[in-house]
C-alpha cells in the first residue's frame, strides 16, 4: 500500500461517521463486519430522524432530496443493518410505494416503454439490500424494470427521444438496482439486462461519444456524492467493478480520470455537489455529505473500491 493510500485508508478509518468505519474496513480492508453501531452514527441518526408511524418522513416519498425514498437509498449504501425496525419500516414505506406506482403503466412511444427507471432501480436496490430480495413485490418490480429496457441497453423517460439512444442519467441506477436484485437472487432476466446496460457504457468508454471521442457531457466528469439519480464518472465506475467488469479495457479512459482526480494525499474531492444544506429552497439535505471542493468520504471509499477491483491499487491490512 502506497503512502497515499494508507494515508486515505487512516483517514476513513478514523471518520466521524461509524458506517464509513465500517464499510472502509469490510470493503478495503476484507475485515468480517464487526458490529459496530452504525445506526449512531450523526449521518444515520439524521437520516432516521423525524420518522413517522408509518416508516416515512411526512412528505411525498421521492421529496429530494428529504422522502423516504432518497434517505432509504442512503441508508442502504452506508450498509446499515436492514433488521433495524426503524430501517425495515422505512424500506416497508418505499417497497409499498414505489409497488402502488407500478399500477399506473409507463406511456409507451413508438414502441419503447418511457419510463423514469431510474427511481424503480434506485427503490429496487436499496430494498434488496436491506433484505427484501424475497418479497413478491421486489420481484415484480425487478420484473418491470428488465421489460421497460430499450434495445441499446438503457431506460428513458423522455416522449420526444426517437429511440436511438437511451438516457445514461436514466439508466445507471436501474442497472445499480438490477445488479443488487441479481446478485441476491440469481434471476437471469435482471444479471442479463445489467449486462447490457454495462455494454452501453462501455461502448461509449464510460463517457464519450461514439463517433468523436469527446465527453458526451462535461459533468459527467465530476465525482459528486451522493449521485442521488445522475449519472457520473464515478457512480458508472462503481457499478461496472460491482458486475467484475472494472478490468475490461473500455474502462481505461475513466479510470485513467478517475486517477487523476486524486489529490496528492491520496483522497478526492467531492465536485458539482447536487445538494444543498438544510434549509435551503432548492433540494435540501437533512445532513451534510461534505462541500464542493474538499477531501470527500464517500468519494474517497469509492474511487478506492474501483481502482482496487481494477487492479491498479493494492490495499492490504
Amino acid at each position: 500500500m502506497d503512502a497515499g493510500t494508507q494515508f486515505a485508508v487512516e483517514w476513513l478509518l478514523a471518520a466521524p461517521e461509524a458506517a464509513v468505519r465500517e464499510l472502509s474496513r469490510h470493503t478495503l480492508l476484507g475485515v468480517p463486519r464487526a458490529g459496530e453501531d452504525v445506526l449512531s452514527g450523526p449521518w444515520v441518526s439524521a437520516l432516521l430522524a423525524g420518522q413517522r408511524a408509518d416508516g416515512g418522513f411526512g412528505t411525498d416519498p421521492y421529496r429530494k432530496w428529504t422522502g423516504a425514498h432518497w434517505r432509504l437509498v442512503a441508508l442502504a449504501q452506508l450498509g446499515v443493518p436492514g433488521d433495524d425496525p426503524r430501517v425495515a419500516a422505512a424500506a416497508e414505506h418505499v417497497l409499498a410505494w414505489i409497488s402502488a406506482d407500478l399500477r399506473r403503466p409507463p406511456p409507451v412511444v413508438d414502441g419503447l416503454v418511457r419510463s423514469h427507471a431510474s427511481i424503480h432501480g434506485n427503490a429496487l436496490g436499496a430494498c434488496v439490500r436491506l433484505g427484501l430480495a424475497g418479497d413478491e413485490r421486489t420481484g415484480q418490480l425487478a420484473e418491470a424494470i428488465v421489460s421497460w429496457q430499450w434495445p441499446d441497453g438503457g431506460w428513458n423517460c423522455d416522449h420526444r427521444a426517437s429511440g436511438r439512444r437511451s438516457s445514461f442519467h436514466e439508466s445507471g441506477c436501474t442497472a445499480w438496482g438490477l445488479s443488487e436484485y441479481a446478485r441476491a437472487t440469481g434471476d437471469s432476466g435482471a444479471s442479463g439486462a445489467v449486462d447490457r446496460a454495462v455494454e452501453l457504457f462501455l461502448n461509449h468508454r464510460v463517457f464519450r461519444r461514439s463517433g468523436s471521442g469527446a465527453p458526451i457531457n462535461a459533468r459527467w466528469l465530476s465525482t459528486p456524492y451522493p449521485s442521488y439519480w445522475h449519472y457520473d464518472l464515478l457512480s458508472a465506475l462503481l457499478l461496472i467493478a460491482q458486475v467484475g467488469k472494472a478490468t475490461d479495457p473500455r474502462a481505461a479512459d475513466a479510470l485513467d480520470l478517475l486517477e487523476t482526480k486524486r489529490r496528492p494525499d491520496g483522497r478526492w474531492d467531492a465536485a458539482a455537489q447536487w445538494w444543498r444544506p438544510s434549509g435551503s429552497r432548492v433540494t435540501p439535505e437533512v445532513i451534510d455529505w461534505g462541500p464542493a471542493g474538499e477531501p470527500n468520504l464517500m468519494v474517497t471509499l469509492n474511487a478506492l473500491r474501483v481502482l482496487h477491483a481494477a487492479g491498479r491499487l493494492a490495499l492490504m491490512q
